[in-house]
């Protein structure tokens, strides 16, 4: 191998290890359930562990090989059902009814992805994917992983559905909190330089929906120091902050009656236990909050006199921030009490719901082709969310990443930081 092609195949020879070690960890994920448990969907939003595995599989195959000379599909009929939004591609299955399909088999679902995945590493591991094919690879494996994030999640809401409540695993470990107080960290008016370098001409990787960099003027304002925890949360609670109309968006309040809400999702109604992934445990006090909708937290800040953070706010402080905070592969599965003083767990334990709408940056540009349906068609009537969560695979997030949903989506690992005002 001369030293040209070695400098070429060096790189693909790395994106191989981490593409088998992504595509492993959904498999070690899913390895817990039975295919009863892969096929449930417990709400609209949701999505069967089963067609997760088959989703992230159809985007390699249909965005990575498919562009291949000599390619020979899988099953064209399967291009219909694990379609997810890509309209562009062509009908895809409705989303309400991916939980009706008890066919294909989840054993043959894994056979799907065991064939793509050989075909892309043999790829890859002979140079013979191009640019553009590269960048798909790159981008699949993000997709992957936020799946990875939706299959844990998706999955915990089906269990607690199941009137016994089962655990999704019984190992998981947890540990007590220990009591920190909450401060503020203060910072003067100044502009902040917000957003990501756009990819691939930039080698590090964003989403479109993170650039270009653009120049922001943040107003004096303060961060809580800390995300806010279930012991505060509990005291707005304890206040009747669930009975009182003031507090609450006009929607909110409005969804507020009518799903009867007084409390947290998955909290228990006795306020003193909750469910996770490790089955029913006692509330820590003193971790983050999480499983808020968006009205809630915006509720519950203005109780405290504060408000939620500006996504912008946010990002300015979590750049200068190091990576740290209990990501899924720590194992808890469940947002766990940080230490210290001073500004923290930024990143990892709960997603931090913004007051800021999902919208685009001033300059942007969707990425190109089919894919530019993946992040810019959905900037309409959701909020930014920012950091990471405790089901979020280590190193998939940074300051720029913005995640967004609807304001009451609940089943996510969501929750809250205050901020306020500064003269």
């Amino acid at each position: 191998m001369d030293s040209a092609t070695a400098a070429v195949a060096a790189p693909q020879r790395e994106l191989a290890r981490h593409f088998a070690h992504v595509r492993g960890r959904s498999l070690q994920l899913a390895a817990p359930l039975s295919a009863e448990d892969a096929m449930l969907q417990s709400m609209d939003d949701a999505s069967p562990s089963k067609w997760h595995l088959a989703h992230t599989t159809w985007f390699f195959e249909r965005f990575v090989l498919a562009s291949l000379a000599g390619h020979q599909p899988w099953d064209p009929a399967w291009d219909f059902l694990f379609n997810s939004y890509y309209k562009s591609l062509g009908p895809a299955h409705a989303r309400p009814r991916r939980g009706l399909l008890s066919r294909p088999s989840l054993q043959q679902v894994r056979d799907y992805r065991q064939h793509v995945d050989e075909q892309v590493l043999a790829r890859l591991l002979d140079g013979d994917l191009g640019d553009e094919a590269l960048r798909h690879l790159q981008l699949g494996l993000q997709h992957e992983q936020q799946h990875q994030e939706l299959l844990l999640t998706d999955i915990k809401h089906a269990l607690w559905c199941n009137p016994l409540q089962p655990p999704y695993r019984e190992d998981l470990s947890t540990t007590a909190g220990i009591p920190s107080a909450q401060g503020w960290v203060e910072q003067g008016e100044h502009i902040a330089s917000i957003g990501a370098a756009r990819w691939p001409q930039h080698a590090a990787f964003a989403y479109d929906n993170e650039s270009p960099v653009h120049r922001v003027l943040l107003p004096a304002h303060a961060l809580a120091e800390r995300p806010l925890s279930n012991g505060e949360y509990r005291a707005f609670i304890d206040a009747g902050g669930y009975r009182d109309p003031r507090l609450w968006l006009s929607e909110g309040w409005a969804l507020c009656e009518a799903e009867g809400w007084q409390h947290p999702l998955y909290w228990h109604d006795d306020l003193q236990r909750e469910y996770t992934l490790g089955g029913w445990r006692a509330l820590d006090p003193h971790a983050p909050v999480c499983h808020l909708s968006y009205y809630e937290a915006d509720a519950c800040a203005r109780w405290y006199d504060a408000r939620l953070p500006t996504e912008f706010e946010w990002e300015a402080a979590a750049a200068a921030q190091p990576l740290a905070g209990h990501f899924a592969d720590d194992d808890h599965l469940h947002p766990q009490a940080g230490q210290g003083r001073g500004l923290r767990q930024l990143f990892g334990d709960v997603w931090e719901w913004t007051g800021s709408a999902y919208g685009a940056y001033p300059g942007f540009r969707p990425f190109a082709g089919n894919l530019g349906e993946y992040n810019g068609k959905f900037m309409c009537g959701q909020w930014v969310l920012r950091g990471g969560s405790c089901a979020t695979p280590r190193g998939h997030v940074r300051a720029s990443y913005r995640n967004f949903f609807m304001p009451p989506a609940r089943w996510q690992f969501s929750g809250m930081r205050l901020a306020k005002d500064l003269p």
